[in-house]
């Protein structure tokens, strides 16, 4: 945060901002990053992850930020319009929604379409789209209070490009680009903007501490970049978007992955 606050970003300055999905990786990076540059985050996940997300708020108190912990189920509609109403009732209103969740405990088993069982395609799916759009049901009419307002979701790479697995993870990532372009669409005039980004590999804390030092290089070897991703570059675009600096970027799916996409 230290770093925003030292360039001088402060584009969020008291913008209600949704980060549902906040617990770990981009999510919380981007949370970190939008109470850098003035924002209020209210920051959720899934009930199971709350240890985390106190943490988090507390880590953006601790540098002079504002933030609220939430707890809500992407699959469960009621407790979706129950975490937007908690940022209204709490803030008056909201100003920006970051979609970012996803179930990724049953990408191991999102095999192929001769092997893939129906319980991991619902799953996937109930999750990774069907809770984007209960989402975006009910922060829609709140932005509009607003007189218009931000639609970030996180999107993939893997809406793009073929893969021999994870049919159903890319499905539901395809699904989202389809969902930014309807949403674009049919509000925009009404001052609503909505944009995925496609991150590409992306090495969260996480990630880097089992990944091999032979497969990171590898990875880089293959690429147009000279690093890897990091969470902040998606926290970076995230905070883009959601300022004024990109009231003109609408109903675009962005990929944000060094390069990796280019054909």
């Amino acid at each position: 945060m230290s770093e925003v606050l030292a360039m001088g970003c402060r584009r969020l300055v008291d913008k209600v901002i949704v980060v549902a999905g906040a617990s770990t990786g981009i999510g919380r990076a981007t949370a970190l990053r939008l109470a850098a540059e003035g924002a209020i985050v209210v920051a959720a996940s899934p009930a199971r992850e709350k240890d985390r997300i106190d943490s988090l708020v507390q880590e953006i108190e601790s540098q002079g930020g504002r933030a609220l912990g939430a707890e809500f189920d992407a699959t469960e509609d009621a407790s979706v319009a129950a975490l937007i109403e908690t940022a209204v009732r709490t803030f008056g209103g909201i100003d920006a929604v970051h979609a970012n969740f996803a179930d990724l405990r049953v990408l191991m088993t999102d095999s192929d379409v001769l092997t893939v069982s129906d319980e991991v395609l619902e799953r996937t799916l109930d999750v990774n789209l069907k809770g984007m759009l209960r989402i975006t049901r009910h922060a829609l009419p709140k932005l509009l209070e607003r007189g218009g307002g931000a639609m970030i979701y996180t999107s993939s790479a893997a809406a793009v490009v073929g893969e021999p697995v994870r049919p159903c993870y890319a499905m539901a990532k395809a699904g989202i680009n389809a969902l930014v372009r309807h949403v674009a669409s049919g509000w925009g005039q009404q001052g609503i903007r909505a944009n995925a980004i496609m991150p590409g590999l992306v090495i969260t804390p996480e990630l880097r501490a089992t990944m091999p030092t032979d497969f990171q290089q590898e990875v880089l070897a293959r690429g147009r970049s000279p690093r890897l991703g990091q969470v902040e570059d998606i926290a970076a675009m995230v905070a883009h978007l959601a300022s004024r600096d990109g009231e003109w970027i609408s109903g675009q799916s962005i990929a944000v992955d060094g390069g990796s996409t280019v054909s």
